[in-house]
């Protein structure tokens, strides 16, 4: 599993729990709607911390709440994964 699989499942995921549409999920976190697909359909591969503060920040969760779940706990970064 690649690193946007494991976001884009913890957000399906808590929108899933939460009852929310990706379109509300964008409103809520005052994303762009394009922003939020193409995390979603993995377009964007390296999602911005800023990103995903507001989106953590939408579902009422710190950014360390958001990324602390088995799946991205469990996550080895390749080497080759090494972008500044």
């Amino acid at each position: 599993m690649e690193y946007y699989e494991v976001i884009a499942g913890r957000i399906a995921e808590l929108c899933h729990q939460r009852g929310i549409t990706y379109n509300r999920l964008a409103t809520m976190s005052g994303q762009n709607q394009s922003t939020i697909d193409n995390i979603m359909r993995g377009v964007s591969k390296n999602p911005r911390i800023k990103t995903l503060h507001r989106i953590a920040y939408a579902f009422n969760m710190t950014v360390a709440e958001f990324l602390d779940f088995p799946a991205m706990n469990a996550f080895e970064f390749e080497e080759s994964d090494n972008e500044e």
